[in-house]
């Protein structure tokens, strides 16, 4: 099985930050990355230790986001130049994985 090397990274936020439209445009549209997937989380806290959640009788509007896309090392690596401007400290992560490219 052939693999190639990449870089994932994921994007932590929140609906209320309203970055999602703008980020998604930025790896979309203008970075091109190889591929970008948007979790909606059900509940969640980071430093404030606030909880956003949501349940039937409260659909809140400030729940959790994640972001996550992968591209080659050294595209990745110039897309979370752009990102380090735009997102929180400790709200951005990265590792390399392999992906499968066939037999």
């Amino acid at each position: 099985m052939k693999t190639t090397e990449i870089t994932m990274v994921r994007i932590y936020i929140t609906e209320g930050d309203h970055q999602y439209k703008r980020l998604m445009a930025l790896l979309h549209d203008e970075e091109k990355v190889c591929g970008v997937t948007a979790f909606r989380g059900i509940a969640g806290f980071g430093k404030s230790g606030e909880i956003h959640s949501s349940t039937l009788l409260d659909m809140s509007l400030d729940l959790p986001l994640i972001l996550e896309f992968f591209d080659r090392p050294e595209k990745a690596a110039q897309v979370l130049r752009r990102l380090r401007t735009m997102i929180k400290p400790g709200h951005l992560v990265s590792w390399c994985a392999h992906a499968n490219t066939g037999e």
